[in-house]
């Protein structure tokens, strides 16, 4: 598959604890967006941060329960991303999670799979 030119990123903020059904909600989005053929996905895992309910979730060695924010990146071409969204919501409302999600336009200089 080759991709080149004018893109979407789609950026998704969720809790590491967050679960739909026994799965991690970032482990989900990451399944669905492979069953819809979009480009790739990687998910980063951040050291400290906070969200709608404005309480801090770090990574310090003393704390018990870290829930760390988790951010999904997937870049693809815009009538993918766009239609994705739909599947990301579904995703929110059944796993009853809290979230974030963006857009931003993204330009793909190069994209390839190894050969």
């Amino acid at each position: 598959m080759r991709i080149t030119g004018e893109a979407k990123l789609l950026r998704i903020f969720v809790g590491e604890n967050d679960k739909s059904g026994s799965i991690p909600v970032y482990e989900r989005i990451v399944l669905k967006a492979r069953e819809n053929s979009l480009a790739g996905a990687t998910v980063f895992r951040g050291i400290m941060g906070y969200g709608g309910r404005s309480k801090i979730h770090t990574s310090k060695i003393l704390r018990l329960s870290e829930d760390l924010p988790m951010v999904v990146e997937i870049v693809d071409e815009i009538e993918k991303i766009e239609k994705f969204i739909t599947v990301v919501n579904e995703i929110f409302e059944s796993s009853k999670s809290g979230g974030l999600i963006t857009i931003e336009k993204a330009e793909i200089i190069k994209y390839t799979s190894g050969e």
